[in-house]
């Protein structure tokens, strides 16, 4: 259940994120030659394009546990407003994201509280949208929320590493105070920046450059 190693990319941003996918592809590739029998799980937050590419790629979708309970948070929110409900908004939230997490089945039953509620409660327009907001995201991904199923499965639960990357690989060069950033100055700091943050890769790279070279272009 460890993560045993970890392979960096990054690109600048693009409509439809064709390179990106590219260069992820050819990544998968490789792997699934060296370890053609793994299981392949794809963890992310709903965003639905990543979806659209994970469920073809992958045996397993996870969403990320923390951008779950976050739409707990927002339920909680509607159901509980106010200072002089706070109290009891804490007790239902700490309750449901426990159980989302280690009971087998949390994500449905917890659809069907949120439902109940909302059919049987008087409730502002804006904590009513706020509410729907949380029912709408666990319709659509309650078959991605068995976390517990994970757990006993030694599975990640969580896209951290993937959000760590943003800042690391990313951000904290590339955001700085007063830069600006051309394409092809923003993808060769990205493409140095992932070699240097993935094990062995930025000595691979060099060891083919002296074995064969680097074509300069003119």
């Amino acid at each position: 259940g460890n993560r045993q190693h970890t392979i960096q990319i990054g690109a600048t941003p693009e409509y439809g994120k064709e390179k990106f996918y590219e260069r992820f592809d050819r990544e998968l590739e490789l792997i699934r030659e060296r370890f053609p029998n793994a299981n392949y799980v794809g963890i992310a937050d709903g965003a639905k394009g990543n979806w659209a590419y994970l469920s073809e790629r992958t045996d397993k979708q996870t969403i990320d546990f923390w951008h779950a309970t976050g739409y707990l948070g927002k339920a909680a929110e509607a159901m509980f407003p106010g200072k002089k409900n706070a109290a009891e908004k804490a007790e239902w939230l700490d309750d449901p994201c426990h159980k989302l997490k280690n009971k087998i089945g949390a994500a449905t039953r917890l659809l069907k509280e949120l439902e109940d509620f909302a059919s049987n409660k008087k409730m502002a327009a804006t904590n009513r949208d706020l509410l729907n907001t949380a029912i709408t995201y666990f319709s659509n991904h309650k078959s991605k929320m068995k976390y517990a199923q994970n757990q006993k499965e030694n599975l990640p639960i969580g896209s951290g590493v993937t959000e760590a990357a943003c800042k690391t690989l990313v951000k904290q060069h590339l955001c700085n105070s007063g830069m600006r950033w051309k394409e092809n100055g923003a993808s060769s700091v990205l493409a140095l920046r992932s070699l240097a943050h993935t094990d062995c890769r930025w000595d691979q790279f060099w060891s083919k450059v002296g074995q064969y070279g680097f074509q300069l272009c003119a």
